[in-house]
């Protein structure tokens, strides 16, 4: 039977590889819905191509432009607003949702699609940083079938024994390893941090990804952001999380077992691999992913995570242990920080001192439902916002 697919940010990075993997096995999956934030153009000839029920965009500016492209596509049904990404994540006919929209915006989405008993293909970070409670206690309440899409998750998931069921005390296992590449400036010195343009902070080394990913790649929040993840998806304290770092990303994660016995993934760096795993689960589906080659690579090497380089990383650890609401505050502040770096308002070396004063200054709660998430959200959207303005001046 074929899956039926809704696709939550269709047009970014993950969503391409998602429709690429689609696109190489016709007959596994029916596509019912794409969505894009302003990407019209694209979204327009994405729909060209797979036919979906429905095309989400962000406003009606947005819808309307893409009316405009698809006059001629009249089976396509055009929605805007977040209402209308809830409704394609928790339709009847949906079986499957790609949730790849990243940062605070996925989050409802994504909720919808756990209390709706969907099988879930998890790219979207924040579900669980923000709200992880809330989230797996929906996804166990209504039987939806968690998949994770993150190269690192994945890679643990595939290396955990048959009949895994979101958590690690029965496995034998003695602690989760993700591995990081470290990303363009892992051998920066650290005088050349405050220099460092959008445009350097974009460029990661392995990985293809959007602005803002690839900025938390830099500064290895990305990195502290799966380790939230890894504690809600496998049920492990961070005490039993460590992060190593391996510049040339073959390895995506480790577990090591009771036993002594450390089980990996290995991979090209090519996120089609994750997304196939996810959508084939339990079989195994065609990627377009070249052979690993491993006489070619060489070696493979591997260094200690250094939080005085990475504070980021630091400060994730610090939010998880602290838990409540200080995951989604955290959150909140570095999506602020980052864009006011891309928008050249913020040095990069500024971005963990924002996200660390605003975390210092928020109120921390105990995080039950959505509700809090969100309160949580706005009040340290509205520390960084405060605190930009008053270092308005500092960049130079």
């Amino acid at each position: 039977m074929k899956q039926v697919l809704s696709v939550l940010g269709a047009t970014g990075s993950i969503g391409l590889s998602t429709l690429d993997v689609v696109a190489r096995n016709p007959e596994r999956f029916d596509v019912f819905a794409l969505s894009a934030h302003r990407q019209t153009d694209k979204l327009a000839e994405l729909c060209r191509r797979f036919h979906p029920r429905y095309a989400v965009v962000a406003g009606e500016t947005e819808a309307d432009a893409l009316r405009t492209l698809l006059a001629d596509l009249p089976g396509v049904q055009i929605e805007y607003g977040p209402q209308a990404l809830v409704d394609i994540a928790c339709a009847p006919e949906v079986t499957t949702v790609m949730a790849a929209i990243v940062g605070a915006a996925g989050l409802a989405s994504t909720l919808a699609a756990a209390r709706s008993g969907k099988r879930i293909l998890l790219a979207n970070k924040e579900a669980l940083v923000m709200a992880g409670d809330v989230f797996m206690s929906a996804v166990r309440a209504s039987g939806a079938v968690l998949l994770p899409v993150d190269s690192e998750h994945n890679a643990v998931f595939q290396s955990l024994p048959a009949g895994f069921d979101y958590g690690l005390t029965r496995c034998g296992v003695r602690k989760i390893i993700l591995t990081a590449s470290g990303g363009p400036f892992r051998c920066t010195p650290l005088s050349h941090l405050p220099k460092v343009t959008p445009r350097e902070a974009c460029a990661h080394p392995n990985w293809s990804m959007g602005r803002k990913i690839s900025v938390d790649s830099a500064t290895m929040m990305n990195k502290g952001l799966e380790v939230i993840e890894a504690s809600w998806i496998f049920g492990v304290p961070a005490e039993r999380i460590d992060v190593l770092i391996h510049p040339e990303s073959t390895i995506h994660s480790m577990v090591q077992y009771e036993d002594g016995s450390v089980l990996a993934e290995l991979g090209n760096p090519d996120m089609r691999t994750p997304i196939a795993h996810a959508m084939g689960f339990p079989e195994r589906l065609p990627s377009g992913v070249a052979d690993l080659d491993l006489a070619s690579i060489g070696k493979l090497t591997f260094e200690p995570a250094d939080f005085a380089r990475f504070p980021c990383l630091a400060l994730s650890y610090d939010a998880l242990r602290a838990a409540g609401s200080a995951p989604a505050v955290m959150n909140a502040a570095n999506e602020e920080a980052v864009a006011a770096f891309l928008a050249a308002r913020l040095r990069f070396d500024q971005i963990p001192r924002l996200v660390q004063e605003v975390m210092e200054r928020c109120d921390l709660r105990p995080v039950n439902e959505l509700g809090c998430v969100m309160e949580a959200d706005a009040q340290a959207r509205a520390w960084a916002r405060t605190l930009l303005n008053e270092w308005a001046g500092a960049v130079s």
